[in-house]
């Protein structure tokens, strides 16, 4: 392998990789609040996917400036991902917060099953994606190689910002503290005053807009058809159980460790690309099963 396929197999691995810690971020969020795996989760990636794509049709075909493109990704997301996730919190997962675990993961997945037929009725099963965005920003030469702007610079960009965005969030906020209160140990949070359900809302629409922008941002690259959604879903479900669940820091390693394995994996052994997310999942987890970045801690009954 030459050193023009090893950067292209980088630069390939780092933009996947971003679109993957924005969903998994979101993913990890939620299940720190609120000790739920919202298996719905990987139905507001396909979601935001969806509507990104129909607002910049849109866009197109009514003759609007075509750098509204760009913009218009993040909008989609905002507004997708923060309704999507409200009706969730509101309708479903505060009435099973402390329920069994397995019951959590069997509603969480009748409401995905159900977001797949809705979004089935809305843009049927054709592709739907939008290729203006990446023509607009052009491209750049990177060691003789020429790669787009937007996958190379935009969304790494997007994922890191982020990253620091939501840990200053946590960590310089008022609102941000009562998140983590919450996180450490909700009934204590409750005691000492925290409206635990308005914190619960903002992080599962958070959680929900993170999730949708991980789709927003792939529908420039990516063609969105039913059952995208479910891949995306366990591919960040992958990453949040390789770091730990609960774990933000972890889970940006453990997505740019897999975005670049499987990157790697197209050029060297492509028959093995859609199983080395699993294998570096199930090798960690039997090294570690608390995960790569988390400790193991008692149980509390």
């Amino acid at each position: 392998m030459d050193s023009s396929l090893i950067a292209l197999a980088v630069m390939d691995g780092v933009s996947y990789a971003a679109l993957l810690f924005l969903v998994a971020l979101g993913l990890t969020l939620i299940f720190g609040v609120m000790r739920i795996l919202n298996v719905a989760h990987g139905s507001l990636y396909a979601w935001g996917g969806y509507f990104a794509a129909t607002l910049g049709l849109a866009i197109t075909k009514n003759g609007l400036p075509p750098w509204l493109a760009l913009p218009a990704l993040f909008v989609a997301a905002i507004l997708i991902g923060g309704l999507l996730g409200t009706i969730l919190e509101f309708a479903l997962l505060r009435r099973i917060l402390d329920k069994d675990p397995i019951l959590q993961l069997l509603v969480t997945f009748a409401a995905f099953m159900v977001l797949e037929d809705v979004q089935r009725l809305i843009w049927g099963v054709q592709p739907v994606f939008v290729s203006d965005v990446v023509p607009q920003l052009g491209t750049i030469a990177v060691g003789g190689i020429t790669y787009t702007r937007y996958q190379l610079l935009v969304l790494p960009a997007v994922a890191v910002a982020a990253f620091f965005g939501l840990r200053w969030f946590l960590g310089r906020t008022a609102l941000g503290r009562q998140v983590t209160a919450v996180t450490h140990h909700r009934e204590i949070a409750t005691a000492m005053g925290v409206n635990t359900n308005r914190v619960t809302w903002l992080t599962i629409a958070l959680g929900g807009v993170l999730g949708a922008l991980g789709g927003a941002l792939a529908s420039p690259t990516t063609s969105f058809t039913p059952g995208i959604g479910a891949d995306m879903m366990v591919l960040s479900f992958a990453v949040v159980a390789t770091a730990g669940l609960g774990q933000i820091g972890g889970a940006a390693l453990a997505a740019l460790m897999i975005g670049l394995a499987r990157s790697f994996a197209i050029y060297l052994m492509p028959e093995l690309e859609v199983l080395m997310p699993y294998l570096i999942m199930v090798g960690v987890l039997l090294l570690r099963p608390e995960g790569l970045f988390s400790t193991a801690t008692a149980r509390r009954i």
